[in-house]
């Protein structure tokens, strides 16, 4: 048993209303969408659909002390504020990618990685949480490296 949430929305918005400029000085860039599938928004864990602006910037997906401290380059869908929540359930973004999953201990420490791609994802996630020591899993797509999301075990 596992939940996926997208990141808050409310932490980008103060990007959303500001120019192509503003956004470069910020080391981000606003694109407007012209392939779907293409850009995998990560608050609301969908593909971000045609003729909307996605943000690229970087994002700090494990903010820690330890040497798996990790940051990279994610979109978001602009305007997105509510995350997506979902609970033994892949999100669309995980549905169609390879991805490599990192599980990591409570002093955030990588334990085991593996890399799956459709169905097999949700068996690859049961299977690191068996592991009492694992904590979290960290989804990445395994082709450009960008985080997707964050798993966490059912309470």
């Amino acid at each position: 048993m596992f939940i996926i949430k997208g990141l808050d929305g409310s932490d980008f918005q103060h990007l959303y209303e500001l120019s192509d400029h503003e956004l470069s000085k910020r080391g981000a860039v606003r694109i407007k969408v012209n392939e779907y599938p293409s850009y995998p928004d990560r608050i609301t864990l969908r593909d971000i659909p045609l003729g909307e602006n996605a943000i690229l910037l970087n994002h700090l997906y494990l903010n820690s002390h330890s040497p798996y401290r990790g940051s990279h380059a994610i979109f978001i869908w602009e305007g997105k504020i509510q995350p997506a929540v979902l609970k033994n359930t892949l999100p669309e973004v995980m549905q169609t990618r390879l991805i490599s999953l990192r599980a990591f201990d409570i002093n955030d420490m990588l334990v085991v990685a593996t890399i799956s791609s459709g169905y097999e994802i949700e068996t690859s996630i049961q299977n690191m949480f068996k592991q009492p020591q694992i904590e979290f899993i960290l989804a990445h797509n395994a082709k450009q490296g960008c985080f997707s999301c964050r798993i966490t075990r059912c309470e």
